[in-house]
C-alpha cells in the first residue's frame, strides 16, 4: 500500500514563506518603470497618432471582434435597429404610393387590394419590417400579389437580414470563444526567484493549468526586454533577448499535467550572466513569459502571458513542493502555488563567480575543484574534489580570495618539505 507522504520535508514547510508576506529584498529599488505585458497578460502599449484609420475598416470582422462588450452589444443592437426602420420607411412608402393608407369605404368598391395587408401608419409597418426579418408572422399582415415591388422589397429584406445575423452572431461567438478565455486558468507564480540548482545559479518561476482538460503541444519562452546602446552609439528602447528555457529534450515543449517550476540556468551567455542582487535590483530590463499551446477540447490555438520586473525576482529564494502523493494518487496544494523559502547563496554574479572560480582552480593545482556549491561528504562535513571540508559556506567571497591563497601556498610548501625529508631519511638506509 502506497504511503501517505510528501515529496518536502516537514522543516522546509514549517520555514517557508507566503508570497504576499515575503519580506522585501535589502537590494530592491524603490522606483518601479512601466512594464510592456501585465501580470494578466494584456500588453501595456499605448498606440497614438495613427493616421490611416481607414485600415481598421478593411477588416470589419477582426475589428468588431477586438472591441470592447459593450461596444460590441451596442453596434450588435444598433444594426438591428437601423435595419427594422430602413424597411418600415420603404414598406410605409409602399404603402403610401399605393393609396393603402386611405380610408377605403363602401363606397369604393371591394375592388381595392393593398401590397401589404393591415398597414395604415408608419408604426404598423415598423412591426411588420420586423415580422419578415426575424420571421414572427402574427398573421395579421401579408404581403399580397398586389404590388411586384413588396415581393422585391421582401426578398431583399430577408437576405440583408441573415447577413446582419450572421455577422452579429458570429462576432458574439468569437467573442466567447476567444483563445485568451482558456487562459484565463493558466496561472503564474506572482514572483520569479534566482537559486542554486546543480551548482549553477537558476531563474525559476512556476506554471500550473486549473483545468483537468489538457494543453497540448505546449511550449514556453522567455524573451528579456531590456534598453541598449549599440557599439555605433544608436539607443534601442526596446531590446528582445530569448532565454533558452532548461529541458533536457533540448526543446521548449513541456507536459503541463501539473504545476511546473519552469527554470533557466544563468551562464555564459545568458542575458542574466552579469546581474548580481544589487545590480539585478536597479537594471531597468523585464523578463517576459509566453506559453502557447492547442486547446485538447475545441483545438483553437491559445496563448498565455505574463511578465516579471525586478520588484519580482526574489533572490536567494526556491519555491516549495507542492505535489503530494495520497491514496495512489498525486494531489496539487494550490494555497502553496507562490510560497517560497530562502537559500543560502551569494549575492555576486554568476560571472564574478566563474571568476573567482577559475582564480581558486589556478591556486589549487592538486585538484581541489573549488565548485559552485559544496556537496555533503557526512554528518556535520562537506567534500570538495574528494576532500571533506566543515566549511559551510557556498561561495568563496572575493575578500577571502588573499586568505585563501595564502593557506594554499603554505600547504604546499608544507608538502614539499616533506618529501625533502623523507628522501634524506631515505638516503642513509640504502
Amino acid at each position: 500500500m502506497l504511503a501517505r507522504k510528501g515529496l518536502l520535508p516537514d522543516g522546509f514547510l514549517l520555514t517557508r514563506l507566503a508570497e504576499d508576506s515575503a519580506q522585501p529584498n535589502r537590494f530592491r529599488a524603490k522606483s518601479q518603470h512601466a512594464r510592456f505585458i501585465t501580470k494578466g497578460g494584456s500588453c501595456n502599449v499605448a498606440h497614438k497618432n495613427i493616421r490611416e484609420q481607414g485600415r481598421f475598416l478593411q477588416d470589419v470582422f477582426t475589428t468588431m471582434v477586438d472591441l470592447k462588450w459593450q461596444h460590441s452589444l451596442l453596434i450588435f443592437t444598433s444594426a438591428f435597429i437601423c435595419s427594422w426602420i430602413l424597411f418600415a420607411m420603404a414598406w410605409w412608402l409602399l404603402a403610401f404610393a399605393h393609396g393603402d393608407l386611405e380610408d377605403h369605404g363602401p363606397a369604393d368598391g371591394p375592388g381595392h387590394v393593398p401590397c401589404v395587408t393591415a398597414i395604415h401608419s408608419f408604426t404598423s409597418a415598423f412591426l411588420f419590417s420586423i415580422e419578415v426579418q426575424v420571421t414572427i408572422g402574427f398573421g395579421g399582415r401579408m404581403v399580397t400579389e398586389e404590388c411586384p415591388l413588396a415581393i422585391m422589397v421582401l426578398i431583399i429584406q430577408n437576405i440583408l437580414g441573415l447577413i446582419i445575423n450572421a455577422v452579429m452572431l458570429g462576432c458574439v461567438f468569437m467573442k466567447t470563444a476567444q483563445a485568451n478565455r482558456r487562459a484565463e486558468t493558466l496561472i503564474f507564480s506572482r514572483n520569479a526567484v534566482i537559486a542554486p540548482r546543480n551548482g549553477r545559479p537558476t531563474f525559476m518561476f512556476r506554471v500550473g493549468d486549473l483545468r483537468k482538460s489538457m494543453i497540448i503541444s505546449a511550449t514556453v519562452q522567455l524573451q528579456v526586454i531590456r534598453r541598449t546602446v549599440t557599439i555605433e552609439g544608436e539607443v534601442i528602447p526596446i531590446c528582445q533577448l530569448d532565454i533558452q528555457v532548461e529541458n533536457p529534450l533540448r526543446s521548449n515543449g513541456i507536459f503541463l499535467v501539473s504545476p511546473l517550476i519552469i527554470s533557466h540556468t544563468i551562464e555564459r551567455g545568458s542575458p542574466l550572466y552579469e546581474m548580481s542582487a544589487q545590480s539585478l535590483a536597479n537594471a531597468d530590463l523585464e523578463i517576459i513569459v509566453i506559453l502557447e499551446g492547442v486547446v485538447e477540447t475545441t483545438g483553437i490555438t491559445m496563448q498565455a502571458r505574463t511578465s516579471y520586473t525586478p520588484e519580482e525576482i526574489l533572490w536567494a529564494h526556491r519555491f516549495v513542493s507542492i505535489m503530494a502523493e495520497e491514496d495512489g494518487c498525486y494531489t496539487v496544494d494550490y494555497s502553496k502555488f507562490g510560497n517560497t523559502i530562502p537559500v543560502r547563496m551569494s549575492t555576486l554574479s554568476a560571472k564574478e563567480l566563474d571568476q573567482n572560480q577559475g582564480i581558486q582552480e589556478e591556486a589549487a593545482p592538486e585538484g581541489g575543484h573549488q565548485g559552485w556549491g559544496l556537496v555533503r561528504a557526512g554528518r556535520g562535513g562537506y567534500r570538495r574534489g574528494g576532500r571533506a571540508s566543515t566549511s559551510q559556506t557556498w561561495y568563496i567571497h572575493p575578500e577571502n580570495k588573499p586568505e585563501l591563497e595564502g593557506k594554499m601556498k603554505e600547504e604546499k610548501k608544507k608538502t614539499v618539505r616533506l618529501e625533502e625529508i623523507g628522501r634524506e631519511t631515505e638516503g642513509p638506509a640504502q
